[in-house]
């Protein structure tokens, strides 16, 4: 008998001893697409950090209120530096995701967390981008937890 892929299905005891709901080692699965994804959303959160960065120290004119009405009482600049470097850790972090790295997991669990929490402090100065950069931190967050483990072997 063979599997979905065509693979002979194992017999005898390897078969028993995997039962259902268990894989072999090395054995890859769909989620692995969530992990790719999470990965792809974090270079994006990497990138529009920059972007979001050089705008707040080029031009902070074009955000919608005055810093006076910020949540955290700074000024654009120093929101600009925070997403600048947030932005390049972030593209660190994603580009690591797609190796499979740990250590690039539990990098971009931390930066998508305070990325959240950045973009919330931002929230006054830009509702619609800070909001769509929470809504991706949270997907980021949950790809990578869930089965981030799977992607060494896929990429």
């Amino acid at each position: 008998m063979a599997d979905a892929r065509g693979h002979p299905a194992p017999a005898g005891p390897e078969r028993a001893s995997r039962g259902p709901g268990r894989r072999a080692p090395g054995e890859q699965t769909a989620w692995v697409g969530w992990v790719v994804f999470g990965a792809a959303m974090m270079v994006l959160l990497g990138l529009f950090h920059l972007i979001a960065g050089l705008v707040a120290l080029l031009d902070a004119s074009s955000l919608a209120v005055p810093h006076r009405d910020l949540v955290i009482d700074v000024g654009y600049a120093a929101w600009g530096w925070v997403h600048l470097a947030g932005g390049l850790v972030a593209l660190v972090a994603g580009v690591g995701l797609l190796t499979g790295a740990t250590w690039a997991r539990v990098l971009g669990v931390v930066v998508a967390m305070l990325s959240a929490i950045v973009n919330l402090g931002f929230l006054a100065a830009s509702p619609g981008w800070a909001l769509i950069m929470i809504i991706l931190d949270v997907l980021v967050i949950y790809a990578v937890t869930v089965h981030g483990r799977e992607i060494r072997n896929d990429v």
